[in-house]
């Protein structure tokens, strides 16, 4: 973060912590979406409930294409070049590999447009799907977007597999025992 003299020190304090809360977030999305992609094989991205339904390979892409949008585009000030329609049309089964890959490098763009965001900048309007926001605004509308979606696809992993599916989180201390019990 750069200093600017209009801004106070909880300003950037704020701003570091929303930012540094944004990228723990993807990250943790991003960690349980590997999590159940890996417990699944390519036959298994295609997959939907019926047809109006998305699959994991339409999830994956539109979780990149908003990215893109609202983190990458609306951060870092370069072009949108979202397709959303595409996102929902394939309805083709992306290999898994192919789809984890996307993924990655994408959370690593919106990382990296994250990276220097002055509080002046995190304010700073921006016009997104024919809405008015900010930055900042974007940002966290994007991730809790992602949050919003990996929950889908844990979902999803979890009724292709049912009983085979292996949880990431297992509760270890005396705490999050007696907590999962409740």
């Amino acid at each position: 973060m750069q200093a600017n003299p209009n801004s106070t020190p909880l300003d950037s304090a704020v701003a570091t912590q929303y930012l540094s809360a944004a990228r723990h977030t993807l990250n943790h999305s991003l960690s349980k979406i590997t999590h159940c992609l890996n417990q699944l094989d390519d036959s298994h991205m295609g997959w939907r409930p019926f047809e109006g339904q998305n699959s994991l390979t339409n999830l994956i892409l539109h979780l990149c294409g908003n990215m893109g949008q609202w983190i990458i585009a609306a951060a870092g000030n370069v072009p949108d070049v979202r397709d959303r329609p595409a996102e929902f049309a394939e309805r083709n089964a992306l290999p898994k590999r192919e789809l984890l890959l996307r993924l990655m490098r994408v959370v690593g763009e919106a990382e990296s447009a994250l990276n220097g965001l002055t509080v002046e900048r995190l304010l700073e309007p921006r016009r997104i799907q024919g809405s008015e926001t900010t930055v900042l605004k974007a940002i966290f509308d994007s991730v809790s977007h992602l949050v919003g979606h990996t929950h889908q696809i844990v979902y999803i992993t979890r009724l292709i597999l049912r009983e085979n599916y292996k949880f990431q989180y297992v509760p270890k201390t005396p705490e999050q025992i007696s907590a999962k019990k409740s």
